[in-house]
């Protein structure tokens, strides 16, 4: 009989594991979580978790706030961040402890918007903290629908900028209720008055953006974030017991309202984040509309149509997830009004609702403002193609694009019929650097086509994407600005000297989008690195006509081979060379930039020849300037409409 074979290996089985009273750690490891879950369910198997109700567990919508983090960038959300985490008790490693990307790190900028909560005084705090650059607005106008109120940073000597405008309209458009924090105030240059005329500012820009009465009646508060202060009253030294961010805390709760949230309705969710697990599979987050979801309970992925809704997945909850300070918790369940991540479907992405399988009808989708520039990504087919990278295929080039349009709404990827490229639609060459140096170093190599601007036509009449532009440089370098300016179409609106800045002015002007493309190297050489840019997009506007001469010629080679140092000695009077000697050329490669406005075939690999009268290695000593390195962004802005960028692992030509 097989029962007792079956007890013996049972109880061979037992014994070899340790007890759950002696270890109860064991246990949890094994399960994925503290509680009485499933193995099964860890594992993804059909087999449905044990019905059990945690009441407690489930936060309060009264006790929560979920608050976004928006501001201009470099106007300090991150080192906010920083300090608030710290003031909550979280273990904050390092500086800029949510900017997890490696590029985040290295530009010391914010890429994408990140989740993260804190506990104060008994109520949970969803902290979202977001991207200041322009071309990033993208993560702004994503997340905006998962919040209630809004701190936004605004530095005191400063004031109030392009990008400032952006965020606070998104914010203004979904009711959003905000909070003003004037950061830097510990600066020398920011007195009081100064503060004054900031508040004012601020007060026009909502006032100028149709702002309600409630959302006009903001608390003001004025910090330090990088020495970990805020105040309700304007000061430079606090006293010591209050040297923190509890000031800040406190506006939050009684200044921004809980979600609107029922536990009784059924489980929906909005997607507003998408990451990828190689264990769980995608991982989504966003704030829960209604009800409560535990693990292992049935949902479903619904989409917008233009017939209503679709129902396109239906799978289990295996992982409930929510961020708390720098790490990740396990969680048995979650209701309204809270932000999690759960897994346990493969299709859903951003924009799409998750739901349990009563509800049938999808939440409202994301609106994004449209993308205004576009780039062709191409398999690389130069003479020196596959020589570095390790992705080279159109197949994969096409696979990694569009697993990038799934995470970031942005970004548009469209085919080029009959051909291996694509075309990808962003909101600036920031963003679209950001991906390629991204794919550079997965391995992929490719080429890649100039940005173009893309143009609408209304009633008959070619429309351009038109920005605002503010910049503050040295009076000695407004002369050289304004011409640069003007022969890319850009028209003045204001100018003035810089509060708190002697000798400095502030311009405020509004320029096409692609007279802008490639500028910034230009703006950093015109002011030797001393000026300001800020830019954001501002409307579409009649086309402005072509632009005026913006770039000189090139030094374009015409043969292949070894660059010869003997070669570079003679066109080094010719104006400025790319390349160093022992480099490869080919036929048609850009080898340096013209001194006149004409292009220039040259032999950059000619080697001196042998004669009867002296060796070929026989010459005086070659002293070469150092060739000018193009960082991907220069390299994206310089190249013309006919020309390529080759973009590998180890190089850029």
């Amino acid at each position: 009989m097989p029962g007792p074979y079956i007890r013996a290996a049972w109880s061979a089985a037992r014994r070899c594991l340790p007890s759950s009273k002696t270890n109860p750690k064991y246990y949890n490891s094994i399960f994925g979580r503290t509680g009485s879950s499933s193995w099964f369910t860890r594992r993804g198997f059909s087999a449905a978790a044990p019905a059990i109700d945690h009441p407690d567990s489930v936060v309060d919508p009264a006790k929560i706030r979920n608050v976004a983090v928006i501001a201009h960038v470099d106007h300090g959300k991150t080192t906010l961040m920083d300090r608030l985490l710290r003031q909550c008790g979280a273990d904050v490693p390092h500086e800029r402890a949510l900017d997890s990307i490696n590029l985040e790190r290295e530009r010391g900028i914010t890429i994408a918007s990140k989740v993260t909560s804190i506990s104060w005084n008994g109520n949970e705090l969803n902290m979202v903290d977001t991207p200041g650059h322009a071309d990033f607005g993208g993560e702004v106008e994503r997340v905006v629908g998962m919040v209630e109120g809004a701190v936004l940073v605004v530095d005191a000597g400063e004031g109030p900028l392009a990008q400032t405008k952006f965020v606070v309209a998104k914010a203004l458009k979904y009711g959003i209720r905000p909070v003003l924090m004037l950061n830097k105030v510990d600066r020398p240059s920011v007195s009081e008055d100064r503060c004054g005329e900031v508040e004012s500012m601020v007060f026009d820009l909502f006032a100028n953006l149709g702002a309600s009465e409630e959302q006009l009646e903001f608390p003001i508060l004025y910090a330090s974030a990088k020495e970990g202060w805020a105040s309700t009253t304007f000061t430079k030294d606090p006293p010591t017991e209050h040297r923190n961010m509890s000031a800040l805390l406190d506006a939050i709760l009684s200044h921004v309202p809980p979600p609107r949230a029922d536990l009784e309705e059924p489980f929906k969710m909005m997607v507003s984040m998408m990451e990828r697990d190689f264990y769980l599979g995608r991982i989504l987050t966003g704030r829960i509309t209604s009800g409560i979801v535990r693990i292992g309970d049935k949902v479903h992925g619904l989409r917008k149509t233009d017939s209503g809704s679709e129902k396109f997945e239906e799978g289990r909850v295996v992982k409930l997830m929510k961020k708390k300070g720098t790490s990740t918790a396990l969680i048995d369940c979650a209701g309204a009004g809270d932000i999690i991540s759960l897994a346990g479907l493969s299709n859903p992405s951003i924009g799409h609702t998750v739901s349990s399988l009563e509800v049938t009808t999808a939440l409202p989708a994301i609106e994004l403002d449209p993308p205004t520039i576009s780039m062709t990504f191409s398999v690389n087919d130069s003479s020196l193609g596959g020589r570095d990278g390790s992705q080279l295929t159109g197949a994969k080039i096409g696979e990694r694009l569009r697993a990038e349009a799934e995470t970031n709404l942005a970004i548009n990827v469209v085919p080029v019929p009959g051909t291996d490229s694509f075309e990808v639609q962003g909101r600036g060459e920031m963003q679209l650097g950001i991906l390629i140096e991204n794919m550079r170093r997965e391995g992929f190599e490719l080429s890649v086509s100039p940005p173009k601007v893309m143009y609408k036509t209304e009633d008959g009449q070619k429309l351009e994407p038109l920005e605002e532009v503010i910049i503050e440089v040295n009076e000695e370098h407004v002369g050289l600005v304004m011409e640069a300016l003007s022969n890319r179409r850009g028209e003045l609106i204001d100018m003035g000297p810089c509060a708190g800045a002697e000798g400095r002015t502030r311009m405020t002007l509004t320029c096409p989008s692609r007279g802008l493309v490639g500028y910034r190297s230009v703006f950093n050489a015109d002011t030797h690195g001393t000026g300001f840019m800020h830019r954001a997009f501002l409307t579409y506007a009649k086309y402005r006509g072509p632009l005026g001469n913006v770039r000189k010629g090139v030094l374009v080679s015409m043969g292949s081979g070894t660059i010869t140092a003997y070669s570079l000695m003679g066109l080094e009077a010719r104006g400025i060379l790319f390349v160093s000697p022992g480099m490869e050329a080919y036929d048609g490669m850009i080898i340096g930039e013209n001194s006149r406005d004409s292009d220039l075939d040259v032999n950059p690999v000619r080697a001196k020849e042998l004669s009867n009268m002296r060796s070929a290695g026989k010459d005086e000593n070659v002293r070469l300037a150092p060739p000018r390195q193009m960082t991907l962004e220069e390299a994206i802005g310089y190249v013309a409409a006919d020309e390529l960028i080759e973009a590998s692992d180890l190089q850029i030509h």
